[in-house]
């Protein structure tokens, strides 16, 4: 039996969460289009016959201008230590530049193991061109793949499980990801909230259960300002009404789901703050 951990880091944005969630066939980790959705370190868990690997989801890693900011940062980085295999994920649709470096700057490169991730939507001579310039890195192996699509998931899961190091089992086998389902609700209420909110308003929200006893479940739902308020819970309450709908379908039948919107001046900005609400 092989058994270990793997972390996935890289800038925001670059496919990290659908990553994890394609390796462990389960919606493990929420997903948005906007950058710096993941803030904390989610684990994922894939147990076969031979070999149990646990996946490190991290927050993408960016020039902080808050102190969420350098929190999810350092978070980041910290998952790559005392991990057995760093993978840095790189987005193939983007060109290969300094935020990359930087990133790659944090780890050894001639153990890590570079994705290249979004290959359904790269040309072939864009995605050559691409694995030209990450060779400079030096890295223990490289890998295209499309973590839609499912394009070399599985080469890659493969050759992830060899490197493994022997020992038991460090989850039980049918466990698949250890995330509290306080927590996973409160995420779930945020990936609405980052589906359905525009421009700013979603990097000024944060989301924590503050009643969990099943099938009652009360959600906060943090915003920095007081006209913030408004357009979450929108006109005659339509937003909040689309969001816990949403998010009851994901909830086993019967959950009750109270949401409730509080104002947290410039909680962004305030170490403690940002500690408090579980970053």
């Amino acid at each position: 039996m092989r058994s270990g951990f793997v972390s996935f880091v890289g800038r925001p944005n670059v496919g990290k969460s659908t990553l994890l969630n394609a390796i462990c066939g389960k919606k493990v980790s929420i997903v948005s289009d906007k950058p710096q959705t993941t803030r904390n370190r989610i684990r994922g868990v894939l147990t076969t016959a031979e070999t149990q690997l646990i996946f490190v989801d991290t927050p993408g890693i960016h020039k902080a201008v808050s102190a969420l900011g350098e929190r999810v940062n350092a978070t980041a980085i910290e998952s790559t230590k005392d991990v057995d295999v760093v993978c840095l994920v790189i987005d193939a649709t983007q060109t290969f530049g300094t935020g990359d470096k930087y990133v790659s700057n944090h780890i050894d490169m001639s153990k890590a193991v570079v994705i290249l991730n979004k290959i359904d939507r790269a040309e072939p001579a864009k995605i050559l061109k691409q694995l030209q310039a990450l060779s400079s890195l030096g890295a223990a192996e490289y890998f295209p793949i499309s973590a839609k699509t499912g394009d070399g998931v599985a080469e890659l899961t493969a050759y992830l499980a060899t490197r493994m190091p022997e020992g038991e089992l460090l989850y039980p086998a049918e466990m698949i990801t250890e995330t509290p389902d306080s927590v996973w609700i409160a995420e779930l209420v945020r990936e609405q909230l980052l589906e359905n909110t525009h421009e700013e308003l979603p990097y000024s929200i944060a989301t924590r259960v503050t009643e969990y006893e099943p099938p009652r479940v009360r959600c906060e739902i943090v915003v920095e300002r007081e006209s913030q308020k408004g357009m979450v819970i929108g006109k005659n309450g339509a937003m909040l009404k689309i969001i816990g709908t949403n998010v009851r379908r994901q909830l086993p039948s019967g959950t009750f789901l109270e949401l409730a919107v509080v104002v947290d001046k410039n909680w962004q900005q305030r170490p403690e703050r940002v500690e408090r609400l579980g970053y």
